[in-house]
């Protein structure tokens, strides 16, 4: 049986070849514990993840020492969120929340909810996107905290206007946090620029290896952020646990290539994007774009079909791997949260499609994809 064309790149990627390789000798051959003191091995490792660290700085444009390994991005939001809710003061203890945000970063602030602290939904528009002004007007109430804001979305790849944001938390001496792991190694990401106390990526997102991922910390967060993990204290005290310098060398490298390839990446993605984009339009009748046109990741394709319910569609085309949404959500029958969110039916949702167009992807398997998608989609209306 052929393997299906991969279509599902905001899930996750492939480890990049290259990247592969600048790991492997660090499961064998190398088997140090950065933490360790006493030997070559350990101190070899630990070099090793402290140039994995000033790579992922570089690419974000932030201090090395700001960089901090977690398990991914899922802890790095719950670290952000729990960690910076657990020093609010009193009075300025309700916490803002985008209503497209990931689940994890929402069932984050659920908790906290439990916990006592008011937890407001920021309705967005139709494109996915947070204004600031209604940002702004929660601000003025003077009880806010913390505000947490994507920076793109894993479903429909709508960008958010962070840094003007983050810019009215700082007047208003609110912590800002964001979560940029569908934009991280994708498009642009300037920690200094955008401003946020608190940023969380993860390396698979962009070639990297699964596993690992990070939470970037302003001087202020370096400062006053607790620690969510407790135990022997690596990282300068702020994340306990072994950096697991095999997945660390791997992300490191990952930003990297991401730093050099970024921009013809983001080009010839694009392309292919809007190549199947009009290819669908003129092969089937009654496709509708979910989302923006404008501010969205390059990769991102998510729409809607008239008639067809798209779990049907996407079983019909066994030629191509594609989802109805988020990978960390699916074991969920919910309809999607985020499509909700933008004012999409049930039914609507239900017919919906996400496809995330990668590095690996050519154009010969968006011809592949066009032409499977319009018969199952004619197979799905029967």
């Amino acid at each position: 049986m052929t393997t299906p064309v991969y279509l599902d790149h905001h899930a996750t990627t492939p480890v990049d070849p290259d990247v592969l390789q600048e790991m492997l000798p660090w499961f064998t051959e190398r088997p140090g514990n950065p933490h360790s003191r006493h030997h070559e091995h350990g101190w070899d490792a630990e070099a090793a993840v402290d140039l994995a660290r000033t790579e992922i700085a570089r690419l974000l444009n932030a201090a090395d020492e700001a960089v901090v390994f977690t398990s991914g991005a899922t802890e790095a939001n719950n670290w952000a969120l729990k960690g910076a809710a657990r020093i609010l003061p009193e009075g300025r203890r309700r916490i803002l929340v985008s209503a497209i945000e990931h689940p994890c970063v929402l069932e984050s602030a659920r908790a906290l909810a439990a916990e006592g602290f008011d937890v407001t939904e920021l309705a967005v528009d139709a494109g996915g996107g947070v204004g600031p002004d209604k940002v702004a007007a929660e601000l003025a109430k003077g009880d806010v905290g913390l505000v947490s804001v994507m920076l793109a979305n894993n479903e429909i790849g709508a960008i958010q206007p962070v840094a003007g944001i983050a810019r009215q938390c700082r007047e208003a001496g609110a912590w800002m946090h964001c979560d940029a792991a569908q934009a991280a190694g994708r498009i642009p990401v300037d920690f200094e620029r955008l401003g946020v106390d608190m940023l969380s990526l993860t390396a698979h997102k962009f070639y990297g290896p699964k596993g690992i991922g990070a939470l970037i910390l302003s001087e202020r967060a370096m400062a006053d952020l607790p620690p969510l993990l407790h135990g022997g204290g690596q990282q300068e005290g702020r994340r306990s646990g072994t950096v697991p310098t095999p997945l660390a060398v791997g992300f490191g490298a990952a930003a990297r290539l991401a730093a050099e390839s970024m921009a013809e990446d983001r080009r010839r993605i694009a392309t292919l994007r809007n190549t199947l984009w009009a290819g669908l339009r003129e092969t089937t009748e009654g496709v509708h774009l979910n989302g923006g046109e404008v501010m969205r990741l390059p990769g991102n394709l998510n729409f809607r079909i008239d008639g067809a319910d798209a779990d049907d569609v996407i079983r019909e085309a066994p030629e191509i791997a594609v989802s109805t949404g988020s990978a960390c959500s699916s074991v969920s029958s919910a309809p999607s949260h985020v499509l909700a969110a933008i004012g999409l039916t049930e039914a609507e949702i239900r017919s919906s499609i996400r496809i995330g167009i990668g590095r690996p992807t050519t154009e010969a398997d968006i011809e592949i994809a066009i032409v499977a998608l319009a018969e199952a989609i004619r197979k799905a209306r029967t």
